[in-house]
């Protein structure tokens, strides 16, 4: 298939996604970063549609793209297409910075169906970087330095993944837990991790379903030490039980989750994350659009073996 034809496939699946979810699309904000990114496009790469649901009202729905870098990165493409403005802020210099310190395996790109183009991540699991390593990169927050005793003493040490919010102007750190106790996280530390981030004692339910996660990721900006935001994910896994999700769903929302277009064999991974900010907590429930090989056998394996 061509990269044109590629790019067209892939809008037609966000627009669909984006009915199930009655979610308002628009199409000025959506075909132009397929189109800049038309030749990164991999064949067998990751898509990933997600919805933010607080008190059960579906919020927005996001799509990330895993891309090619190809020699001048996902940011400077963005620039050079228009989807982001030239700046001067740190945020604009942070991901070339990473590149230089570590060998990143994996590039994402994030839009929103309605604001456009959000986000880079990169990925690098195979070369976990510690919090003072990540600290010293001249453009990175502040806020990493600030609370690395507080990664520490919850046992948030190795990052496995960057992102950058250009419109926010935010980092988020994945870090990657142990073997240990990925999937099997205390609840205390959990509990004691929001208590030193000022917030107030997780519901019950919730807490139960942070436990459970393999990765922990945190929101961080440039005007401020203070986290932003906690996120708790559990690893992708087909199928998904309702029953056991920490919040109430709308139809729609149920919807997207049962009968979203997805391009591969099996049931549908599936993917979420719990998160806590001063604002309150609330869900945030994905689906793969297109999964590589290697990870849908990963996750289905993990599923069988829990």
């Amino acid at each position: 298939m061509s990269q044109g034809a590629e790019a067209e496939k892939l809008y037609s699946a966000i627009e669909e996604t984006s009915r199930l979810v009655g979610a308002s699309f628009s199409r000025d904000q959506v075909w132009p970063i397929l189109d800049a990114f038309r030749d990164a496009l991999l064949p067998d790469g990751a898509i990933i549609f997600s919805a933010q649901i607080n008190a059960g009202q579906v919020g927005e729905l996001e799509y990330t793209v895993q891309v090619s870098p190809g020699a001048e990165g996902p940011y400077p493409r963005a620039l050079a297409a228009g989807l982001l403005k030239e700046t001067d802020h740190p945020v604009g210099s942070l991901l070339a910075e990473l590149q230089e310190r570590v060998h990143v395996d994996d590039w994402f790109i994030d839009g929103d169906i309605t604001n456009g183009f959000k986000k880079v991540y990169a990925q690098f699991p195979r070369s976990l970087q510690k919090v003072s390593e990540l600290a010293d990169l001249p453009s990175m927050p502040p806020a990493v330095a600030d609370n690395a005793d507080l990664f520490a003493r919850h046992g948030l040490e190795e990052v496995a993944l960057v992102g950058v919010n250009y419109q926010r102007k935010s980092a988020n750190l994945y870090f990657q837990l142990p073997a240990a106790v990925a999937g099997n996280l205390p609840a205390e530390t959990v509990r004691s991790l929001l208590h030193e981030m000022g917030l107030p004692d997780p519901d019950e339910k919730m807490l139960a379903y942070a436990t459970k996660a393999y990765r922990v990721y945190a929101t961080l900006t440039w005007d401020s030490s203070r986290i932003h935001r906690i996120a708790f994910a559990p690893m992708p896994s087909p199928g998904l039980d309702f029953s056991a999700l920490p919040a109430r769903l709308d139809p729609e929302l149920v919807e997207f989750l049962k009968t979203s277009p997805y391009t591969y064999t099996g049931e549908r991974i599936n993917a979420s994350a719990a998160k806590w900010s001063s604002a309150g907590d609330h869900l945030d429930l994905a689906v793969y659009h297109q999964i590589p090989p290697r990870l849908l056998q990963m996750f289905t394996a993990n599923a069988a073996a829990a």
